[in-house]
C-alpha cells in the first residue's frame, strides 16, 4: 500500500506542475519546434524540471517515512540521498543543455561527475552475475569506472533517443516498470521505492507529453530519466536488467555514431498525416523504422519502439 501512496504523491505534484508550468515555460519563449509536424508549431520545452520535481517529491516522502514513522527500515537513506543527488546535479546539467546547448562532447563527458555520489558511497555491488559467465567480482574497477560509465552512458543514450511526441516518457515508463517488476519479485525494495516515485512523475508526465504534445520534457527530462534507471540498477544490484533495457538506445546510438550524431534532419519528413525516412537517412532508429515500415503516423512510431522496449523487459523479467 505504501508503494502506492509514494506513486500517487509522485504523480500528484508532477501533474498539478504540469499545469503550472506550461503556461509560464510559453510565457517566457521557452519552446522548441514540432519538427514531426506539418505546421512546426512552438511547443513549451523543459518539462522535464516537473518530471525532476515530482520524482524529488517522491523521495522526499520516503526519507520522511523512513525517518519520523520508523517505516521502510530495511533500506539504508545512504542509497536514496546518492541516487537523488546523482539526477538533481544531471537535473542541472540538463537546464545548461536546454538553454545554451551544450557542445555534444561536452554533454557525452560532464554526466559521469553526477556519479560522484554513488561512487563516494559506494553503491552497488562489485560481485556481479553476468548471463553465460556466473558471478565476477570487479573490485575497484566497478565504482572508480563501471559506475561513472553507467550514469554517462544511460543518460547520453536516453538524450539521443528523443524528439517524438510521448517517446522518451513512454520508453521510459515501460523500461522503470520492467524494473520495478523484478525488483517486486525479488524484493529489492530500495530500488522499488525508488521506481515507483520515477513512475508517478512519469505517468502524469505523459499526459501532457503523449501526441499531440502540450510540452516538450527537454534535454534535462531525457537525461533524468536513463539518470534514475542506471542509478536504480546499480543500487539495486541488477545491473543486467538495465543493460538489456537500454540496447534499443544503444542501438541508436550506434547508428547516429556512425552518422558522425546528425545535429539535424534526425526526424520524419512529414508528408499526409505521415512520416517518412528523409533521401539522406537513416541517420537513427526512428527513421529505420520509418523507411522500414514505407512511411508512418508519429503515434504509430512511438507505440513500435515501446513494444520493442517492451520485448526488452519480458526478456529482462525472465532472467531474474
Amino acid at each position: 500500500m505504501l508503494f502506492f501512496l509514494i506513486f500517487f504523491f509522485s504523480f500528484l505534484v508532477s501533474f498539478i506542475g504540469f499545469r503550472l508550468i506550461i503556461p509560464l515555460l510559453k510565457k517566457a519563449g521557452i519552446t522548441g519546434k514540432n519538427m514531426n509536424s506539418e505546421k512546426q508549431e512552438e511547443i513549451p520545452e523543459m518539462g522535464g524540471l516537473i518530471i525532476a520535481v515530482g520524482f524529488g517529491a517522491g523521495m522526499i516522502l520516503i526519507i520522511f517515512l523512513r525517518t519520523f514513522f520508523d517505516v521502510f527500515l530495511s533500506i539504508s537513506l545512504n542509497s536514496f540521498l546518492a541516487v537523488l543527488s546523482t539526477v538533481l546535479i544531471v537535473v542541472i546539467i540538463g537546464i545548461f543543455d536546454d538553454l545554451i546547448s551544450l557542445r555534444q562532447i561536452v554533454k557525452a563527458i560532464i554526466p559521469g561527475f553526477a556519479s560522484l555520489p554513488l561512487m563516494a558511497l559506494k553503491e552497488g555491488y562489485s560481485l556481479m552475475k553476468i548471463p553465460f559467465m556466473g558471478w565476477i567480482n570487479f573490485g575497484l574497477f566497478y565504482p572508480l569506472v563501471l559506475i561513472p560509465l553507467g550514469i554517462t552512458g544511460a543518460t547520453n543514450a536516453v538524450n539521443m533517443l528523443a524528439g517524438f511526441n510521448g517517446l522518451e516518457v513512454g520508453m521510459g515508463i515501460v523500461a522503470m516498470g520492467s524494473l520495478a517488476i523484478i525488483a517486486y519479485t525479488n524484493q529489492i525494495i530500495s530500488a522499488l521505492l525508488i521506481l515507483m516515485a520515477a513512475l508517478g512523475a512519469l505517468v502524469a508526465a505523459l499526459f501532457y507529453n503523449w501526441y499531440p504534445a502540450k510540452v516538450f520534457i527537454g534535454d534535462v527530462g531525457t537525461l533524468s530519466i536513463g539518470a534514475i534507471i542506471a542509478g536504480t540498477v546499480i543500487v539495486g544490484n541488477y545491473e543486467t536488467a538495465g543493460v538489456i533495457l537500454i540496447i534499443p538506445y544503444l542501438v541508436d546510438f550506434c547508428i547516429k555514431a556512425k552518422n558522425h550524431f546528425p545535429g539535424k534532419n534526425w526526424w520524419g519528413i512529414y508528408k499526409e498525416g505521415k512520416l517518412y525516412c528523409p533521401e539522406n537517412g537513416p541517420v537513427g532508429l526512428a527513421q529505420w523504422i520509418m523507411k522500414i515500415s514505407g512511411g508512418i503516423k508519429e503515434r504509430d512510431l512511438v507505440l513500435v519502439l515501446m513494444g520493442i522496449e517492451a520485448i526488452l523487459g519480458v526478456i529482462a523479467i525472465s532472467l531474474y
